[in-house]
């Protein structure tokens, strides 16, 4: 029998197709899939593109399942579908997009860049910093992802959506291109592409079909890695939400407390190198104070970005959470501007515009601070940055989280903003807690201080009203049945007539100042803004800064609530709210603090004055300059609260007697009651030294005002006149006194040394200064001699008149008997008792 050869073989195999078939199931079949399964990897010939059979078919598919099962990369498994892809299309290159949204815009960035068959996958592995971003509305990538179906471009010159930016940049020619959608249900995931048919002029229909064939295993690697990366994520938010929510109600009574436990709990859960919070500054209106040098002039008005709600950009506070390395957690109060993590200025831009912002850095203002000046010894740098607003239940931003690097070196993605979203959110809502518990603590001092109110009579009756406007003794009527004109002649006429002031105000701010003038010392409490503090009382709690002005103040409109006292009810809207403001900037004025704040303002006013030829020019420039009436209103206020200073000495000398009798009486609670030891000038074993103390408050204080006013309207000279007299007064018994206390010692010291035998007798007794009389025994003649003619305040004694007291005298007196200070002997009515300043 001859030999059998492969052409009657096969010829015998195709004419009997059933035998054929058997022979291979039961010979060859297990043994082929077997060796399939047990392959590392194809046994395939990828050198040189030629037609594949069937089996070498099934060992590529075979391959890739393998590699699917045993890596848990999703970028290597495309990458192997890829280039297996690539042989199969015999395409020069190609190349996956992955469809993502940033700051609401979709886009696709290059994820694996020219894959080919032979490709390694670090070279074609695509770095955050070096990936090509197309919008959907450009390129044939973009309308593929737009339209969602497959495309298979001929010739790329004829193409309208072909977009040449990427040849020019890696000086390559695409001619033809395949590219179709990667979907999970309805949505883009990514988009493959295909470029240049190598052994043809173009992709063909056969091309299609293999592409779809191949992209049910790049579907079902994407979906499942997709999946994958969702459940991460939600679990993640989760785990976040959680243990936020545990620890943002742990604290109730502090925001930046609140805060900071929630974020630092869940630092391990947000997948970057570094976060920080910065906290806004809530204060939407400046106080005038703050107003009146831009007003002026003397300082820039505020130009930079503002709130949503229009608040100035003013970050009070940043918190950096550093997670790489060793961690570490930064506080920075009032930080500066070139902060790393605000000298971007992305931070101020999100809370400008009230937008997530999602962002790869590249740009100049950023490269210079990554290359040229590391952020620390660490040399890290700012890659990518997600930044998004903390937003309360008002809608309004409270502050700004920012987080830099994602550990992996990626973006942050769409599933990032919404993670931190969920959490700035959260934190946002949380602000209530604080908000709440602030308000509940404002509504129990108000509480207080309404309990305290209540037993004060803040009514007056009839005749308590005739003290002021006399109008029985001038027209025989009460009040209300008067003229407007006829109390305007009891009320301004008298101010008008002396300083000449009232030529710059209108009626209706004359009637305000009158009205603060009435109300800027009701409901005072005894103690300054001071002793408020340091006792804790709920005034000081709920006014932070003017503590008593501010109270008067409220106190002032809440009897303005009342329908029988409001004498601004006739007014319209406009008029009402012009009365009020000018109330609470004379009123708020009337503190001591802000004195020194409007000299220099003031002192302008004046100086320009003199450059008007005439008054009348002067008067109308003032009328229409409504910020210099106030600040020359201000100073008014504070003249006539220190007006007591001016008065004779006969009136003067008492009246700061008193005035220091109250001084006494709150050094003497805070000894008791605060177990502090008092100032000087509030020290009753201290009542000595008040005659230097009311020196330096007249130069200090005092002086100034009457000085200015007297340059500005001669006619308040006599004003000026009467406190430099006065402390001419205490001038001479400051002196006298020092003199007498210089003797005291000087005969001290020459007892102590006839003591010690080293006195030589050469003095004799007559030689000898006079000795002052004891401090506690004076003789005949002393200031305790003229105690007679200081009224004292015995129970049931009326309270001094108000035109005699001094300007911060508003203490209620209370019965206890005034100390006179010991010293050298005065004239009946000459009592050394200074003013002082509160």
């Amino acid at each position: 029998m001859g030999e059998v050869t492969a052409e009657q073989v096969e010829k015998f195999l195709d004419s009997n197709i059933m035998f054929a078939k058997q022979c291979y199931n039961h010979r060859y079949r297990a043994k082929v899939i077997s060796e399939l399964l047990g392959a590392k990897e194809a046994a395939v010939d990828f050198s040189n593109y030629h037609p594949l059979s069937s089996v070498e078919e099934s060992e590529v598919i075979f391959d890739l399942l393998r590699d699917f099962q045993e890596n848990l990369q999703a970028e290597r498994c495309i990458f192997n579908v890829m280039k297996k892809l690539s042989f199969l299309l015999r395409a020069d290159r190609m190349s996956l997009f992955m469809y993502r949204v940033r700051n609401g815009i979709a886009e696709l960035a290059t994820r694996l860049f020219n894959v080919h068959k032979d490709a390694v996958l670090e070279e074609c592995l695509v770095v955050p910093d070096s990936e090509i971003v197309f919008p959907l509305d450009m390129g044939v990538v973009g309308h593929v992802a737009h339209s969602k179906k497959i495309a298979n471009v001929l010739n790329t010159e004829e193409d309208e959506h072909f977009c040449d930016f990427v040849d020019t940049l890696t000086e390559y020619q695409t001619k033809n291109i395949l590219a179709s959608p990667i979907m999970n249900g309805k949505d883009v995931v990514a988009i493959i592409m295909a470029v240049n048919k190598v052994d043809g002029p173009h992709f063909t229909k056969t091309d299609e079909e293999i592409l779809l064939k191949y992209l049910n295993f790049a579907n079902l690697i994407m979906k499942v890695y997709h999946l994958s990366y969702l459940h991460n994520c939600e679990t993640r938010r989760g785990q976040i939400l959680l243990w936020s929510g545990s620890k943002v109600f742990e604290e109730l009574t502090d925001i930046e407390r609140q805060f900071h436990k929630a974020l630092y709990t869940v630092r391990a859960f947000l997948n970057c190198d570094r976060y920080s919070v910065g906290l806004l500054d809530m204060t939407k209106q400046k106080e005038f104070f703050d107003v009146w040098p831009v007003l002026m002039g003397e300082a820039p008005p505020y130009s930079g970005p503002r709130t949503p709600d229009g608040r100035e950009i003013n970050f009070y506070k940043v918190i950096d959470y550093i997670l790489h390395g060793k961690e570490d957690i930064k506080v920075i109060p009032n930080p500066p501007p070139d902060h790393w993590a605000l000298v971007s200025g992305l931070p101020t831009y999100v809370a400008q515009n009230g937008l997530v912002s999602n962002t790869t850095w590249k740009g100049e203002s950023l490269e210079s601070v990554e290359r040229k000046e590391p952020l620390d010894e660490s040399g890290w740098m700012i890659k990518n940055v997600l930044s998004m607003p903390i937003v309360n239940k008002k809608e309004e931003i409270v502050g700004v989280a920012t987080f830099y690097n994602r550990k992996d070196g990626k973006p942050f993605d769409e599933m990032d903003e919404t993670l931190m979203e969920s959490l700035a959110q959260f934190l946002g809502w949380s602000v209530l807690n604080p908000d709440t518990y602030e308000s509940m603590n404002r509504l129990e001092n108000r509480k207080d201080i309404f309990q305290d109110m209540v037993k004060y009579h803040v009514k007056c009756d009839n005749e308590e009203i005739q003290k002021i406007l006399k109008t029985r003794e001038v027209y025989g009527k009460e009040p209300w049945e008067c003229e407007e004109e006829e109390l305007a002649e009891i009320l301004v006429r008298g101010a008008e007539r002396t300083g000449k002031l009232k030529r710059y105000f209108t009626d209706l701010e004359a009637l305000a100042m009158v009205t603060a003038a009435f109300c800027h010392d009701i409901d005072h409490r005894g103690t300054n803004n001071l002793y408020q503090m340091k006792s804790q009382n709920p005034l000081a709690k709920l006014h932070g800064s003017s503590i008593l002005e501010r109270h008067h103040l409220e106190f002032g409109k809440t009897l303005l609530r009342d329908e029988s006292l409001n004498i601004f009810q006739n007014l319209n809207r406009r008029q009402h709210e012009h009365a009020i403001h000018m109330m609470d900037i004379a009123i708020i004025a009337t503190d001591l603090a802000l004195y020194f704040k409007k000299r220099t303002m003031f002192q302008k006013i004046v100086d320009q004055s003199k450059t008007y030829e005439t008054q009348q020019e002067w008067t109308q420039y003032m009328m229409l300059e409504q910020t210099r009436k106030e600040i020359v209103m201000a100073m008014m206020m504070t003249a006539c609260d220190l007006s007591a200073i001016t008065k004779p000495w006969e009136v003067q000398s008492k009246v700061a007697l008193l005035v220091a009798a109250e001084f006494w009486e709150q050094g003497d609670l805070e000894r008791t009651v605060l177990q502090q030891n008092p100032i000087p000038m509030m020290d009753r074993n201290k009542a000595d030294e008040l005659p230097k103390l009311q020196v330096g408050f007249i130069d200090f204080v005092c002086t100034f005002v009457y000085k200015e006013f007297s340059r500005f309207h001669e006619e308040i000279t006599p004003m000026l006149d009467g406190i430099t007299n006065n402390r001419k007064e205490w001038k001479a018994l400051a002196d006298e006194y020092d003199a007498k206390m210089r003797a005291l010692e000087e005969e001290k010291q020459k007892q102590q040394a006839a003591k010690q035998g080293l006195w030589t007798g050469a003095h004799t007794p007559s030689a000898r200064a006079p000795r002052p009389a004891p401090l506690g025994s004076p003789p005949a003649g002393s200031a305790r001699a003229v105690r007679a003619s200081v009224p004292s305040r015995r129970a049931g004694a009326p309270r001094p008149s108000p035109t005699v007291r001094q300007g911060r005298s508003r203490f209620p007196r209370r019965n206890l008997p005034v100390r006179i200070p010991d010293g050298p002997p005065a004239d009946a009515g000459q009592i050394p008792a200074p003013r002082l300043c509160t």
